[in-house]
């Protein structure tokens, strides 16, 4: 068990306070991590890192502001010394405020600009920051674990009938948006796994599929029978494979996709 130990290191979750964020951050600090709480809320970021432990640190971080992203950096070195574990968890998933308006406002034809630009804006370039920024500490001490957190539908493409009810009537459409920054991610993983490799950086993503989360009935049931295993994920269900890939259990491991999902892309 030794192997995934992470006691002595500090990790860093961007997007921790969302629903697999928090996970993460529970799993870390459970395998001994120190662990930065990071989310664009920073008081509930506080106060959750509160609830992990007196070791723990929350944090106000807005991924795609550099500066804040650097002073982040510099406070999390003062304070801790160093950055071992970097989790790109930061993304946007799309909501409509209004749901009589979610079936039109997400046709591709008449998806929003703005609301792609900010998808790749959070997701990609988000990503990009946060590794420029806490990986280059990673390669100047030649060691460290970045993971990625990308989708199925950064491998394939959504299945757009899940999303309609039991009278057949769509009420959604899975946009653009999503499946395309999760697939840049992956890529992203390569390039940085190739580019630091020789610095004992090792980067990985981890692509997670459905969490059951409150969704209407019809939508859990659909998604339920694409799966080998008949179901959603639960919001824990991936906390053993981030600790793996976190920590020296995947030591010879680098540039991978792990996919846990419920045999979803299997078949």
């Amino acid at each position: 068990m030794e192997l995934f130990s992470l006691n002595g290191k500090t990790a860093i979750v961007t997007g921790a306070l969302g629903l697999i964020g928090r996970k993460h951050c529970e799993a870390l600090a459970l395998a001994g991590a120190n662990v930065i709480v990071a989310d664009i809320n920073g008081e509930a970021a506080a106060d959750f890192a509160a609830q992990l432990g007196d070791q723990h640190l929350g944090i106000q971080l807005d991924v795609t502001n550099k500066a804040a992203v650097e002073a982040a950096r510099d406070q999390i070195l003062n304070q801790y010394g160093a950055i071992d574990i970097l989790v790109n968890n930061a993304a946007i998933n799309d909501m409509f405020e209004n749901p009589a308006m979610a079936k039109e406002l997400s046709a591709f034809e008449n998806y929003p600009l703005d609301a792609f630009q900010k998808s790749l804006d959070v997701n990609v370039t988000g990503v990009f920051l946060c590794s420029q920024v806490f990986g280059t500490v990673m390669a100047e001490n030649e060691g460290g674990s970045i993971i990625n957190i990308a989708s199925t539908y950064g491998m394939v493409g959504p299945d757009q009938k899940i999303y309609r009810t039991e009278c057949g009537e769509q009420t959604f459409f899975k946009s653009a948006a999503y499946p395309v920054t999760k697939g840049a991610i992956i890529n992203f993983t390569r390039f940085l796994a190739a580019y630091w490799g020789s610095k004992g950086v090792r980067v990985n993503t981890l692509s997670p599929g459905g969490v059951e989360n409150g969704q209407n009935e019809y939508f859990i049931n659909n998604y339920s029978e694409k799966t080998l295993l008949g179901r959603m994920a639960k919001a824990s269900d991936y906390q053993g494979a981030l600790i793996f890939l976190a920590s020296d259990a995947s030591a010879y491991m680098t540039g991978a996709n792990l996919v846990v999902d419920g045999g979803w892309t299997a078949i």
